[in-house]
């Protein structure tokens, strides 16, 4: 099939290279959001799918808006057969969901329809979920509410941050996608409807949703922190300032701390929670780089009793 891939950010690139790696199928172009300033100087950069199209000799489009009437224009001219879709990062209007024949086929990490949404990696993360994975379906006017191509699981590990996951997930789902190419091009794959038991919502993560409370438990915390790690980043506040915590793990047997009260060793620090404490391993004071807890506490010299998050 000729197919014009729409993506924007690092985790759609794999995907990308599976299917121009595949002998089946001709990626005449790409689409993804425009240049965005980035870094210290705020310069304009090119997203990851740009770059890596654009190493690839492959036509870049770069719609502010696909509801554009020049983005539709060319679209149509260049008559993709299948438009397939990662983390694009914005909404497809009906008359660009019109153009391919065989439509956009989205790649969503999760198990659909649980986890419908822009954040469906973290919010697995910080549910508990012990396994997710991805999906690919047809994309509708719906949000991710389409029928299902194909889908594969994931473990959750115990320590797994969303990007650890994440990463995953993109290199099993470019295998999925391309899979999934495969068999609509030679009509051995059909989708299936989504239940409608089952659906949970992912929108994305606020830094208010990434705000650490104490008084949770300690399991929470831990999800909290992982879940928000790399983005947006699990935060408290001490001392008035933004704390940000960047590797934190339950610490079972102490138990003696309050909510938010630091304890601060040689070569630890621990945090209480609503439950049993936890032990920071890795924070990243506002202004600064990320940094082991018990150099940040050192040069911090916790006073007894201190507390973080008010």
């Amino acid at each position: 099939m000729k197919l014009v891939f729409a993506g924007t950010p690092e985790v759609a690139v794999p995907a990308l290279d599976a299917l121009i790696a595949s002998d089946r199928h001709e990626v005449a172009a790409v689409v993804t959001r425009p240049d965005a300033p980035a870094g210290r100087g705020r310069r304009l950069v090119a997203s990851p799918v740009a770059e890596r199209a654009e190493e690839a000799g492959i036509e870049v489009l770069k719609p502010t808006r696909p509801r554009d009437e020049d983005f539709l224009a060319r679209l149509r001219e260049i008559a993709p057969d299948c438009c397939p879709v990662v983390a694009y990062g914005a909404l497809l209007p009906k008359s660009a969901l019109d153009v391919p024949a065989r439509g956009w086929v989205n790649l969503h990490f999760s198990l659909l329809p649980a986890w419908r949404g822009a954040a469906p990696v973290q919010h697995s993360v910080m549910a508990g979920d012990e396994v997710t994975g991805a999906s690919t379906f047809l994309i509708e006017e719906g949000l991710d509410s389409g029928p299902v191509y194909g889908v594969l699981t994931e473990e959750v590990r115990p320590t797994d941050t969303s990007g650890d996951l994440l990463t995953r997930l993109a290199f099993a789902g470019a295998g999925l996608l391309a899979a999934t190419m495969d068999g609509i091009e030679d009509g051995t794959l059909h989708a299936v409807p989504q239940p409608a038991e089952g659906v949970t919502l992912a929108p994305k993560i606020t830094v208010e949703d990434a705000q650490v409370r104490w008084s949770d438990p300690a399991l929470r915390v831990d999800r909290v922190v992982r879940g928000c790690t790399p983005a947006p980043g699990a935060w408290t506040l001490f001392r008035g300032e933004r704390l940000k915590l960047v590797q934190a793990v339950p610490v079972l047997d102490r138990t003696e701390l309050a909510p938010g009260e630091l304890s601060a060793g040689k070569n630890n620090v621990y945090v209480g929670t609503g439950s049993h404490a936890v032990e920071l391993l890795w924070v990243q004071p506002q202004g600064k780089k990320p940094m082991r807890a018990a150099d940040w506490a050192r040069g911090v010299r916790i006073v007894h009793g201190e507390l973080l998050g008010l």
